[in-house]
């Protein structure tokens, strides 16, 4: 019987700088590309946490130029296709796209929130007139119902993509709500399908074992689950299970294992592990990335952060939206001011 052949796609050097501030090194970079090489991962992600286009104030400046992570990568990059993440608004096609071609880049994620599919259009037309190969992604998918996640995935397929990539951004899914959406979209575009899976609930690997046996074709991992809060499905671990299931990855372990034993002392600061507060904020559906500043913002105004990651997922608030989350604190410190002075009357 042959085996069913699942492509993994890398992305421990793009959604890990989230746990670094985006301060991966050149040096890192090289080094992790040359192992994930060795281990023939298919396609290797790099870049700053939100994808090219992305260093800045607001978001975080990354230690080095989109131009130096790209060339770094390709020139370490023999056998794995480079990949990167594209969200349109961050980056532009004259600005960021065309560079990324002259750099080498093979493979292009365009990304949107999970009900904006329109705003990649652009992007996407324009790398299929350029014979570039694209995938549609849409991020925070668990926002949306099946139904309106369908109609943004045909929109990304009516746009040229090749694929369509829906993220478990927060860590929200269960394993059948992910078959449920793979089975969707499958009955409902021609395009493969594929899962980007994050652990806030420990479910990161099942997650991914449901979408293939539900016929998803593409997976996300990304080395000892590097990646903000809880961490993204763990890559090493995913590989071997699905090996055990019978799916073909085309992937080395042991070497996939050498690059995890390397990662754990040169390229992840602290190891994820999930914590109570990662599990609030997978309940919640707010994304891993909120973790450090709710801690940092729910301790300065003495405000129990779980309280506020439930509110920030009752307001719906995505990646980009960080700003909103002293408001949200104070509004909550203020109304336990307002409790406790009515207690005292």
């Amino acid at each position: 019987m042959t085996k069913k052949h699942i492509i993994i796609s890398d992305p421990s050097l793009r959604d890990g700088n989230h746990a670094v501030a985006h301060q991966l090194s050149q040096k890192q970079i090289a080094e992790y590309c040359k192992r994930a090489d060795k281990a023939k991962i298919p396609i290797v992600e790099v870049g700053h946490g939100n994808g090219l286009g992305a260093s800045s104030m607001q978001l975080g400046e990354a230690p080095i130029s989109d131009k130096v992570t790209l060339i770094t990568a390709r020139e370490s990059l023999k056998y794995s296709k480079l990949g990167i993440h594209v969200i349109p608004g961050f980056a532009t096609i004259e600005k960021d796209i065309k560079g990324a071609i002259d750099y080498g880049v093979d493979v292009f994620r365009i990304a949107s929130h999970c009900s904006e599919a329109d705003v990649t259009k652009n992007h996407i037309e324009f790398l299929r007139k350029a014979d570039k190969e694209v995938y549609g992604v849409l991020m925070m998918s668990h926002m949306i119902s099946i139904e309106q996640l369908v109609q943004e995935a045909q929109k990304m397929e009516s746009y040229g993509a090749q694929g369509l990539v829906f993220m478990d951004s927060a860590g929200h899914y269960l394993p059948t709500d992910v078959k449920q959406r793979v089975e969707a979209l499958i009955d409902s575009i021609s395009i493969p399908v594929g899962f980007h899976g994050h652990n806030n609930l420990g479910m990161g690997v099942a997650n991914s074992l449901a979408a293939v046996g539900s016929g998803a074709l593409l997976l996300d991992g990304t080395i000892c689950g590097f990646g903000p809060g809880a961490g993204n499905t763990q890559l090493e671990v995913l590989v071997a299970v699905l090996t055990m299931e019978g799916y073909d990855t085309g992937i080395d372990l042991y070497k996939l294992l050498d690059a995890a034993i390397w990662a754990e002392k040169e390229l992840i600061e602290e190891i994820p592990v999930i914590r109570p507060i990662s599990i609030v904020s997978g309940m919640a559906g707010v994304f891993s990335a909120f973790l450090k500043p709710v801690k940092r913002i729910a301790e300065k105004y003495d405000v129990d952060p779980r309280d506020v990651f439930f509110e920030l997922g009752r307001r719906k608030l995505i990646a980009g939206q960080e700003d909103l989350i002293l408001e949200v604190v104070i509004e909550l410190a203020n109304a336990k001011q307002k409790e406790l002075k009515a207690g005292s009357i």
